[in-house]
């Protein structure tokens, strides 16, 4: 199997150019051809050398692996799905959203999840592997809306600090002036709170931060979310009240509201007194019903009256439009599965 280019830095291609017989500055060319230009094929490198071509052809390849299937929904969002290390049956999905003059890119960081929350189809599947950069990339750069896109979110399958080294290595690509040239304000990675490797994303990125949190009570969030008992949110918030929130960085906290289990006035005041003194944003996200979960979807009215109580509770609150359910493209329901009509 050859080795993929996708994913390295310009100093990394230009020590890989060498190794082959082709000058340093090749190393920079073939970045732009591949972040820039989103091109998937050393032979389409026309200011490289024939020869310098096939010599990196001999043991290289960009690497960037092709969607086996889109489908779409009545909303406009696209899932795509990408085989991984070329092998359809270990699959992951991405989900493009359109909006207005918007368009983001749900990314997925890992085939699977080892972090088995109870109301996400992703944990039900079990870990099947990190995604290396070049996978990551590779969602962006050959899905058809590639050249249109404005945001990206890494909320897709996996857990991005569980896999932070190539996450990071892609967010590096992404916001790189030799790379994408993204402004950082343009990518939010969410996490359910993994200590070590969030304090790396803190320390390491300037893009935002949403957390899952889904519940305000410990014993209540270990319930559905076995992380809480390694990870607390109360130990999370410590972390994230170290840093500087009120500038251009933002952070979310993700609840998802599920009907007699979290959605109550008593857990909206509880979640008021968590959050209080922190610059932050609550988004309220409609549970999408998955087999074998014992919870179904709150109401219209119950969520409108919870984010009013956050609201009066001094905290920024918005419920978010789903989008995609049709195509189980909608928070919590990416599975990696190849659909019956997809194409």
């Amino acid at each position: 199997m050859k080795k993929r280019l996708l994913g390295m830095t310009p100093s990394e291609l230009g020590e890989t150019a060498l190794s082959k017989g082709l000058p340093g500055f090749a190393g920079k060319q073939v970045a732009r051809w591949m972040y820039v230009r989103r091109e998937t094929s050393l032979e389409a490198m026309t200011d490289l050398s024939k020869s310098g071509r096939e010599a990196l052809g001999e043991e290289f390849e960009v690497g960037a692996a092709m969607p086996v299937s889109v489908v779409c929904s009545a909303d406009g969002t696209r899932k795509y799905l990408f085989p991984v290390d070329g092998d359809p049956q270990n699959a992951v999905e991405a989900v493009m959203i359109p909006d207005d003059d918007r368009k983001t890119l749900c990314v997925s960081s890992q085939a699977g999840c080892k972090m088995g929350c109870k109301f996400c189809m992703t944990g039900r599947q079990g870990f099947h592997g990190n995604l290396s950069a070049a996978d990551i990339l590779s969602q962006f750069i050959t899905i058809d809306e590639s050249s249109e896109l404005t945001n990206a979110v890494f909320m897709g399958m996996g857990e991005p600090l569980d896999n932070w080294e190539n996450v990071k290595r892609a967010i590096d690509v992404l916001t790189a002036p030799w790379g994408f040239a993204w402004s950082p304000k343009r990518i939010t990675l969410s996490t359910i709170g993994v200590i070590p490797n969030l304090r790396k994303y803190l320390d390491e990125s300037r893009c935002h931060l949403a957390v899952s949190l889904h519940n305000p009570f410990p014993e209540e969030r270990l319930e559905i979310m076995p992380v809480e008992k390694l990870y607390p949110m109360e130990d999370v918030l410590d972390l994230i009240r170290q840093y500087d929130f009120t500038g251009q960085r933002r952070v979310s906290f993700e609840y998802t509201m599920f009907a007699g289990f979290n959605d109550s006035p008593r857990h909206a005041e509880a979640l008021v007194r968590l959050l209080r003194g922190l610059e932050c944003r609550v988004n309220l996200i409609r549970f999408h019903k998955i087999p074998d979960f014992p919870y179904g979807t709150s109401s219209d009215e119950v969520m409108e009256d919870f984010k009013n109580r956050l609201q009066r509770g001094g905290l920024t609150a918005t419920i978010r439009a789903s989008r995609g359910e049709d195509i189980l493209a909608a928070c919590g329901m990416l599975s990696g599965k190849h659909r019956r009509g997809e194409r």
